[in-house]
């Protein structure tokens, strides 16, 4: 009871738990050990970005958003072309730290460990024709008033439910692990299908997948297609949401991605589902809600 407890606390929950030595009985590494958290989180403090790099980081996540197939060296010309006199080496160092990388067949386009385990793609021509039979999960740049996050998301392919999402303020591993634990409170896919990204083949990540006798698929290098339901989510949570709404902190867009899930899950018909909900699919259940119902939610 109290690892199911502790597994559904946040990073800045579990942060806020721990005590230094000198005003506990035990050390930083066993509290870290026993809440689950990487010990580089904890002592992780953000560093804070320039304006200029912020602007930067923005313009390219609107740009890559739109066209996800640009490398560093068409994107140095479409900023300079917007007034950013920028090299590619900056341009790269940016996109790096943001984890954005090409759609494109080439090398280097996904950056996993060298050290790290990488398995094959387990789902080229399957056809996916029912709940919880393939789930992947992707993280994406989100751009705040004076910062970024980054935000992740489990999602099931057939119904596109979203199961669990997160936020965190560094690309570590410890937030999808804790999303993906989420996750599974609600299932159990066949097959989960991710990038080749250190994040998801750590070994922290890979335990809970393997543990839970789940097939690891992940995408050939630069074939973010092979993720797409995933990249089309990402598009429609910018477009709908992020970039209306300017949210300036961690808590503010935390707020605002609640509301969003909810209404993306619930209430919003995709034509691919014969205009049913992610939710009404992945549940088997008919969302039907009565005018009364309606009116109380306005």
């Amino acid at each position: 009871m109290a690892k199911k407890k502790v597994g559904r606390l946040t990073l800045e929950e579990k942060r806020g738990l721990i005590e230094r030595e000198e005003n506990s009985a035990l050390s930083v590494r066993q509290q870290c050990e026993l809440l689950g958290l990487n010990r580089a989180t904890f002592y992780y403090e953000p560093v804070p970005w320039n304006e200029d790099d912020l602007r930067l980081m923005n313009v390219i996540d609107v740009l890559f958003t739109k066209k996800p197939t640009l490398g560093v060296r068409q994107m140095m010309w479409r900023l300079r072309d917007r007034g950013f006199p920028v090299g590619r080496k900056r341009v790269r160092t940016l996109m790096r730290h943001m984890g954005l990388f090409p759609i494109l067949p080439k090398r280097n386009t996904s950056k996993p460990n060298p050290e790290h385990p990488v398995y094959p793609y387990l789902l080229r021509d399957v056809v996916i024709n029912r709940v919880n039979q393939v789930w992947s999960m992707d993280i994406t740049y989100i751009r705040l008033g004076k910062g970024f996050a980054y935000l992740t998301a489990v999602m099931d392919w057939h119904s596109r439910y979203v199961v669990a999402w997160r936020l965190s303020n560094t690309l570590t591993a410890d937030f999808c692990v804790e999303c993906l634990k989420e996750a599974l409170q609600y299932g159990k896919p066949d097959v989960f299908n991710t990038d080749q990204g250190c994040q998801f083949t750590s070994a922290e990540f890979i335990k809970v997948l393997e543990d839970a006798k789940i097939a690891i698929s992940m995408d050939g290098k630069g074939r973010a297609i092979d993720n797409i339901f995933v990249e089309r989510l990402w598009r429609t949570v910018k477009y709908d949401d992020i970039y209306i709404k300017g949210y300036q902190t961690i808590p503010e867009v935390h707020e605002g991605l609640k509301e969003f899930f909810d209404d993306y899950n619930m209430e919003r018909r995709h034509s691919s589902l014969g205009y049913k909900t992610p939710w009404s699919v992945f549940s088997g259940l008919e969302l039907i809600r009565s005018d009364e119902a309606i009116s109380q939610k306005i």
